[in-house]
């Protein structure tokens, strides 16, 4: 069987999910573990794959010629599912345990561009089968709730209040029209949206399972006999992560969509990073300065050169000839530019990127994580891969953020996956050129996670290429760690 890629214009649809990250190592995770998450992780991205590059049926009365694919939304929302449905990973149905034993789960999802209010979550939830289901559809229909006159609500909230004055309020249904402009909204009101979105309740024992609960309990006897922290420990790793995927459709637009069960032990009500816009995710998409397809910082190349190679005052002016002779011969690395310079051709250019956190999600708040991220590639004007390094990265502001307690209490752990894409078009709007990157990094012993790379190919990787562990090819349980795998075999389910 041959597998064929779809066309899909001049914006190449990308791919990427992870699983959690936290204090992973061989020894943690052992052979037949390890053999799981791979399994897992490459089944999952490459049905997401397929189900990005597959035709959507047309209806009846569009007659268009051009097949149409999954939005970047409809894919990262699917891949997140197939995680959920996994107890593998710390969201729905694998999620961890309250200190009381409740699974309270969050969710969320965000746009670089096309829907008002960019990016929702979350929090609370302990009924709603797939948590992301909820955030997409609160997504979807948030243009419809910024725009409306909300006459229901309006008859509600009369209703509402004259509750309030007679005092008769116990018993009584929530007053939720709708999701309204809100960007977070927690516990029972986010479920009554779940009913009124036509979504999957279920029992809470739906999310019940052994090996989380086992987790649980071991972790709050080692608290108790003075062993050990009940949300991390130095011996075996509790989930404190997330699960999240980031897609680039044909459109140009990217999506992140993450989901959680939170951290191990967490107080029954705690609200982590997951559902937070800017700590847990990001996606955004901005107009590059200049008018050519000029990207990055406007800096004279003369004379950063000077400055480079420490020479006083001004060097020798050269004629425009000269300087083009020279430019074509020397590299003048001083300018950050992710598409190829077209100086003759007038161009508009856009530059996007998308980030789903997993990690310590209490650190991810503090230093607002993942628009940190955003903030430096976009004002720092810096490849996105740098300004994740400075945040998610060894050593980065995430680590930093722990103080003495790195290494101790499992503060500042945590990576991060997304895609940064850079397209320029002409005045009549016609794609010249298009880039995109994956992204990932994480500054703790592992993270699970898979994409898609520019051939077509599966990768999964649990640890970093330059570690011990995930250099050790052909050795052992991490021979097939980074190795690209045919998508179109691990879409078909493999015993």
């Amino acid at each position: 069987m041959e597998y064929k890629r779809q066309p899909t214009g001049q914006v190449k649809p990308r791919l990427i999910i992870h699983g959690g990250a936290g204090n992973i190592t061989p020894e943690k995770l052992g052979p037949e573990k390890y053999r799981q998450y791979r399994h897992a992780l490459l089944t999952i991205v490459s049905k997401a794959d397929t189900y990005m590059r597959t035709p959507v049926p047309s209806n009846k009365n569009d007659y268009s010629s051009t097949p149409k694919y999954a939005s970047a939304l409809d894919v990262a929302t699917y891949a997140v599912t197939l995680l959920e449905n996994n107890p593998l990973f710390n969201s729905g149905h694998g999620a961890v345990f309250t200190r009381d034993g409740i699974n309270e789960l969050d969710s969320s999802v965000m746009v670089s561009r096309g829907y008002a209010k960019r990016g929702v979550g979350l929090t609370g939830l302990r009924r709603v089968k797939n948590p992301i289901l909820l955030a997409k559809a609160m997504l979807e229909h948030g243009d419809e709730d910024l725009g409306q006159k909300a006459e229901l609500g309006l008859a509600n909230s009369v209703q509402g209040k004259a509750l309030v004055e007679s005092g008769d309020l116990e018993g009584t249904e929530l007053n939720v029209p709708s999701a309204q402009g809100h960007t977070l909204i927690h516990g029972e009101t986010a479920e009554r949206l779940a009913t009124m979105y036509g979504l999957e309740l279920v029992d809470p024992k739906y999310f019940f399972t052994q090996n989380r609960w086992d987790e649980h309990t071991r972790a709050l006897e080692k608290e108790k006999t003075g062993k050990g922290l009940a949300t991390w420990s130095a011996e075996e790793y509790l989930p404190q992560g997330t699960c999240g995927a980031v897609a680039l459709d044909a459109d140009g637009v990217i999506y992140a969509a993450t989901s959680t069960g939170g951290m191990t032990n967490k107080l029954t009500g705690r609200i982590g990073d997951t559902p937070v816009v800017g700590a847990g995710f990001w996606a955004e998409e901005w107009a590059e300065k200049g008018s050519k397809g000029n990207i990055g910082p406007v800096v004279d190349s003369w004379q950063s050169l000077r400055k480079y190679f420490g020479l006083p005052g001004q060097i020798v002016e050269l004629s425009s000839n000269l300087r083009g002779l020279v430019a074509d011969c020397l590299p003048t690395p001083f300018t950050y530019s992710p598409v190829e310079q077209a100086p003759s051709q007038e161009l508009q250019t856009t530059r996007s990127i998308a980030l789903s956190g997993t990690g310590n999600g209490d650190s991810f708040l503090r230093v607002a994580a993942a628009r940190t991220v955003g903030s430096i590639a976009r004002w720092g004007k810096l490849p996105a891969t740098e300004a994740l390094r400075r945040i998610a990265g060894r050593g980065g502001e995430l680590e930093r953020s722990a103080e003495k307690r790195w290494g101790k209490t499992g503060e500042g752990e945590g990576g991060m996956i997304g895609i940064e894409s850079v397209v320029s078009r002409d005045v009549s709007g016609q794609v010249v050129s298009a880039r995109a990157q994956i992204l990932q990094d994480h500054n703790c012993g592992g993270m699970f996670r898979a994409w898609i790379d520019d051939d077509g190919k599966a990768v999964m990787r649990i640890f970093h290429p330059d570690s011990k562990h995930g250099s050790r090819s052909g050795i052992g349980m991490f021979e097939y760690e980074g190795r690209a795998e045919d998508a179109w075999r691990w879409s078909i389910d493999k015993a």
